[in-house]
């Protein structure tokens, strides 16, 4: 892989995979919407250019003589939040992600690297099995799981090798959206006692710079119309993770377990399995919970206290 094209490149994911790629001598052409590209790492690697998921065509007059070979798709609306929920949303996610699978085609890319997520076994485990009652967090999963499947049959037909790469939870210092490692730091920054499940569940965590050098390796190495699980290798029961971060950056607080109900689906620890990533890839994380968890909430308090300098001026 010489150079890249990471689409979604000012998100939390997509802008480590561009510094992970360029830090590494790789060309990368980082495309963000417009007004949103200050996330971006810049050097002498990046080039940065804006596009719209509404407007994807226009992306073959401007990268026509891109030559690049490797295009990683990160561009995803609405992946946290209510939005999560928005049934047109992710139906034009995954609309959108095969629409980019034919640009990358048509600009002369020989692969593409797509994000997906943990949450399409667990969508598939969640919608067929008779009685379940999913919750409507599943239909983000169900964007992800859609648009997987097409572009299997969309690449395989337009002649592009297409390797998919399934994220467990990735966490880390960058990231603001309001997912579960992000508001319980928050809590204990503020002292206050964080409430969960009773955390029996099966559970993944996966910092940030281990996520962009698995991308940058499954770019490499990946074998085409191959899926890989990006994980930590160490799933275990939630309530365990929960608790080494507790010891890491709040011992004091109690962690309270039990008083919100668990109603999504429990996955086995076979389906949070990365060694064909590792067999595949040489990809294996090196960053462990306590130590993701300290360097998330120090990032945190520099966030927070910039913050209230900036209300004070």
């Amino acid at each position: 892989m010489k150079k890249a094209i990471v689409s979604g490149a000012n998100g939390f994911v997509g802008s480590a995979v561009v510094k992970e790629l360029s830090e590494n001598g790789i060309e990368v052409i980082a495309l963000c919407r417009g007004g949103h590209c200050n996330n971006i790492p810049q050097n002498e690697y990046v080039t940065i250019e804006e596009f719209e998921l509404e407007r994807i065509e226009e992306l073959l007059i401007k990268l026509e003589n891109a030559k690049a070979d490797t295009f990683f798709h990160f561009a995803w609306a609405g992946s946290a939040g209510s939005k999560r929920a928005d049934t047109n949303l992710q139906l034009k996610n995954a609309e959108w992600t095969v629409e980019c699978l034919r640009m990358a085609k048509k600009i002369g890319c020989e692969r593409f690297v797509n994000a997906g997520s943990i949450m399409e076994s667990e969508t598939i485990k969640a919608a067929y099995r008779d009685g379940n009652k999913p919750g409507l967090g599943y239909i983000y999963g169900s964007g992800k799981l859609a648009a997987h499947t097409m572009c299997r049959s969309v690449a395989a037909d337009i002649g592009i090798d297409l390797v998919w790469a399934m994220i467990t939870n990735a966490y880390g210092a960058g990231e603001r959206s309001p997912r579960m490692v992000n508001t319980t730091i928050q809590k204990c920054i503020r002292g206050e006692a964080p409430q969960f499940t009773a955390g029996t569940q099966n559970y993944d965590f996966v910092y940030i710079d281990d996520v962009a050098r698995a991308f940058r390796l499954i770019g490499e190495k990946g074998k085409p119309f191959h899926d890989y699980m990006i994980g930590s290798s160490n799933a275990k029961p939630l309530k365990q993770f929960l608790l080494e971060m507790k010891w890491a950056i709040a011992p004091e607080l109690d962690f309270i377990f039990g008083d919100i109900p668990f109603t999504g689906i429990n996955l086995s620890l076979e389906e949070f399995d990365c060694s064909k990533t590792e067999q595949d890839t040489g990809f294996r994380a090196e960053i462990g919970f306590t130590e993701g968890c300290i360097r998330t909430r120090d990032w945190w308090i520099e966030v927070l206290q910039e913050e209230k300098n900036d209300s004070e001026i």
